[in-house]
């Protein structure tokens, strides 16, 4: 019986004495370019999604229609493109992130989405608004508006679908064409 109390004593003296070493001395792969830790994803993925759908709403305040569409691509360019890419153009600064970030306009391998459209749009509304510990997403909640993370939000859900011309051409990274009414005859 006393070896047994002993050996429960070690185990729990030993184990986490093992563990603190182990941070303590730089051993845990923290850096980008390290592997994985074991189960990383299960460990981190778990509560996220949990959270996500306890938190999500279920329903946008706003429908995806051409002016929505629109602002989305025009917020999607200036906050999200540098990680995410542009339509037909993957970011290479995004690629070297850990995770990556994911591209938000290319197919999925198994050609079952493009980007996150498979996802409800208010979990991308959630994402988008509140971030993700441990990637690079960062939460949004105070530089965004929530008719703009909706409209954001509802852009790439959309992802898949056809979207207006000038969404397009915001979404590939070209500059708006001039208005009629600033264009400068003489």
């Amino acid at each position: 019986m006393g070896r047994v109390l002993l050996g429960v004593l070690l185990g729990i003296v030993l184990v986490p004495a093992a563990l603190l070493g182990w941070l303590r001395f730089g051993k845990v792969p923290v850096a980008v370019a390290d592997p994985p830790l074991p189960q990383e994803q299960l460990l981190t993925g778990i509560p996220l999604h949990a959270r996500i759908s306890r938190e999500m709403m279920k329903s946008p305040v706003i429908q995806p229609d051409e002016d929505s569409l629109l602002s989305g691509a025009g917020i999607y360019r200036d906050q999200c493109a540098v990680c995410h890419g542009f339509h037909g153009k993957p970011s290479k600064f995004g690629a070297q992130m850990f995770p990556p970030a994911p591209p938000l306009w290319e197919q999925h391998e198994n050609n079952d989405g493009v980007g996150v459209s498979d996802d409800p749009p208010g979990e991308t509304y959630w994402k988008v608004s509140n971030g993700i510990r441990l990637t690079g997403m960062p939460a949004f909640k105070s530089a965004l508006t929530d008719n703009e993370t909706w409209q954001v939000s509802l852009l790439v859900a959309n992802a898949d679908k056809p979207l207006p011309p000038a969404a397009v051409e915001i979404l590939r990274g070209q500059p708006p064409a001039p208005a009629a009414a600033d264009v400068v005859t003489k």
